[in-house]
């Protein structure tokens, strides 16, 4: 499966439902990414953030809509989803690597097996998106000899090794303790300087004003507000964003009356 490459939009969300039984999760989202933007989604637990990523990529079946990666419509019951995939990145919460391989293996592995990579090609594309994320002196390491920072920047690497024309992130350091936090957020900032295309499901406040030229704020399964990061997050419109950047960014005082909050807002 050939994606185009140069369509504007790399992901075209319309209309998409979600149904887990008789839950509706996602409500009719329309959601875009244009090529080389970086769009970052955030909002409380439950709203539908990681469920509307799973649905792009297909490891979730939409109950309806539809969703198209570069053109193709991936929620076409005939489309090759597995060709779609092989240029899709996915990192999720969770690293996912193999306990019993090296981090050379884990990054070599998919390019042999699916995109039929010999191995010293293989293995040259696996040193060089690790150096990408500093781990080159790690290629003859396992995962339990690394730690939680850099077995996700190993997850990173794996994915870029494949050579994809998008990245999905799934709250990509909630699983970390906080020290570990900013290695693995110094690598995607490197890849959205490159030009990636990147939408990333995060809590980290500081990353998505950074770095993201869009933040939508999901909640309730509804695309609740989006925009600028200025806009969102420095001059929210909508009640719900406000309430929420509040918790986040003020957790001590989260449980805080109206009045009292107005108060600390003066």
């Amino acid at each position: 499966m050939t994606l185009d490459t140069n369509h504007d939009s790399a992901i075209v969300v319309s209309d998409l439902h979600k149904y887990f039984g008789d839950l509706e999760v996602l409500k009719g989202i329309d959601f875009h990414v244009n090529r080389g933007e970086v769009v970052c989604v955030i909002g409380p637990s439950g709203s539908g953030k990681s469920t509307l990523l799973r649905c792009i990529n297909q490891l979730e079946t939409a109950t309806a809509g539809q969703v198209r990666i570069s053109g193709v419509d991936v929620t076409d019951p005939d489309v090759d989803i597995d060709g779609v995939r092989r240029r899709i990145g996915m990192v999720f919460q969770q690293f996912n690597l193999f306990p019993h391989l090296s981090v050379l293996r884990n990054l070599t592995i998919a390019q042999r097996r699916v995109l039929g990579r010999g191995r010293a090609e293989a293995e040259r594309v696996a040193r060089e998106t690790l150096s990408k994320v500093g781990l080159d002196d790690k290629v003859d390491a396992y995962p339990a000899q690394l730690s939680g920072g850099q077995q996700q920047r190993v997850a990173i690497a794996r994915a870029l090794a494949m050579g994809p024309d998008l990245m999905l992130f799934d709250e990509p350091t909630s699983a970390l303790d906080p020290e570990l936090v900013g290695d693995v957020l110094a690598v995607m900032r490197d890849l959205a300087r490159d030009g990636m295309t990147m939408m990333v499901v995060t809590h980290e406040m500081a990353f998505a004003r950074d770095v993201a030229d869009r933040v939508v704020f999901m909640d309730g399964g509804v695309v609740v507000e989006e925009g600028t990061p200025d806009e969102v997050l420095g001059a929210p419109e909508h009640p719900r964003t406000r309430d929420f950047l509040f918790r986040v960014l003020n957790p001590t005082r989260a449980h805080a009356q109206p009045d009292e909050r107005a108060a600390d807002e003066d």
